[in-house]
């Protein structure tokens, strides 16, 4: 399970729809160092399919996927250096 893996913060975007889910993982990203952690609570459907891919896309690494009892998902990723 991802209890595991450590996270340096967490936000909560299953109140926001796409694609300003993404727009607000980037900015939360922009407070980390690269290698810190993020953890993301997002909702299934479009978040789910597509903040992953964008993550991977912009080099970042997707560390850990749970579905949660209530449809929403944990996603923890790990900032990359290739971001801009």
């Amino acid at each position: 399970m991802s209890e595991t893996v450590r996270t340096d913060h967490v936000i909560d975007i299953t109140d926001v729809v796409c694609p300003i889910t993404f727009v607000k993982v980037k900015m939360a990203l922009e407070d980390l160092e690269d290698g810190q952690n993020l953890r993301i609570h997002l909702n299934e459907g479009e978040p789910i399919q597509n903040v992953p891919r964008s993550l991977k896309d912009e080099g970042h690494k997707v560390l850990s996927v749970d579905r949660k009892d209530d449809g929403t998902y944990d996603l923890v990723v790990q900032k990359g250096g290739l971001s801009a």
